[in-house]
Parts: structure tokens; sequence; C-alpha cells
């Protein structure tokens, strides 16, 4: 069965379109209107071997928390949408990244219990790229939005580094990493949810 989602989420502050495939090569279509998260989406898609495609617009005058937390909800949803009952999947991941000084470490369980621990040690000064800018306190808010959104238990560290962009670039890498290895299909329980419970709501 074909692992696919698709939601639309549209507020008075933002309009946002996902299409995610799980099983897929690392295609990525995105129209994203901040440069630096349609580079994240981009990498988390690659990392992690999911088709992803999204469209986004906000109410950037105001702020990118809006736009950058909503988009956190709608690709968790996503995710949730596609994993139906989650039988069969092997439910949790984890992965080591280095990204030249930064060593960045993700531990995801997909347990239907969201909950959020970060610690980016992020210096909370923007990214600038000639006129444009990015708000990186903005990322905890993407990542509470996505476990809210996914009923997933995340965790997100940075053991070391220097640079802002090399620590969220290597987050997103451990988290697309841990969350293939969490939808994977585990051939020895192909019919089973990986819980004594029997559920993973």
């Amino acid at each position: 069965m074909d692992r696919i989602a698709e939601i639309r989420r549209t507020t008075k502050e933002t309009d946002i379109c996902i299409k995610l495939n799980l099983d897929g090569s690392g295609e990525i279509r995105v129209d994203y209107p901040i440069g630096f998260m349609q580079h994240l989406l981009t990498t988390f898609a690659r990392h992690g071997l999911f088709d992803l495609q999204v469209q986004a617009s906000g109410d950037l005058p105001v702020d990118q928390h809006h736009l950058v937390e909503d988009t956190g909800i709608v690709l968790g949803r996503c995710f949730t949408q596609a994993l139906g009952e989650k039988r069969g999947i092997r439910r949790t991941g984890s992965c080591l990244i280095p990204m030249d000084e930064t060593l960045a470490r993700a531990a995801v369980d997909l347990s239907g219990r969201p909950f959020l621990v970060f610690d980016a040690q992020l210096s909370g000064i923007p990214l600038v790229s000639g006129s444009y800018s990015f708000q990186t306190d903005t990322v905890e808010d993407f990542w509470q939005g996505f476990v809210q959104g996914a009923s997933a238990a995340v965790h997100l560290d940075i053991l070391r580094g220097r640079s802002d962009h090399h620590k969220i670039e290597a987050l997103f890498k451990a988290a697309a990493r841990s969350l293939q290895d969490a939808v994977s299909r585990d051939s020895r329980s192909p019919d089973l949810v990986p819980s004594t419970k029997g559920v993973l709501v």
C-alpha cells in the first residue's frame, strides 16, 4: 500500500499545502518564501529519501514564526496520515550527523505521544544573506509543530558546533535519517503495531 499523504492547512495567517511520499527517493518541489527554510526542507527530503512537495505562503510582514511553525504542523500531520495505524513499522530511529565542526544527534519515537526536547545551542542571531534573513529561533517552533502534527517524541541535540547554519542543517539531516528508520517496514512483523498496547495513537 502506498504511504502517501496530502494536506492543506489554511488560516488567516498561513496557507500551506504539503504532499509526502514516505517511500520515495528524495525528490522535492518547494515553493517557499523563506530561502533558508526551503534549503532545510530540501535537505530533509533528500536525506530522508522522502518525496516532498511544498507550497506555502504566510504573513511574513508580521513575523516568520507563523509560517515556519505551521509548516512543521502540516508536515507532521502528513506523517500521521501516511502511516495510518503504523502497522509493521520500526517506530523508532536515531542518528548522529557530523557537518564539519558540528555534531548533531536526533532520536525519534512515533509513539502517539507528542514531546520535543530541543537543545540546538543556537546564538539567536538571524542568518543573513543579502537583503534576506532567517529567524533561527523559529527552528524550535518548526519542530514543536512537527511533534504535535506527527504525535511523536523527538529529541534534537547539538553535541558541539560553531556555525548556526551547520547546527540547524545537521539537525534536519539527523532528524530525516531518524524518521527514515522509524517509518521503515520491519519484515519480521509486517502486520503488527509496534506497541504492547496494540495501538499507537
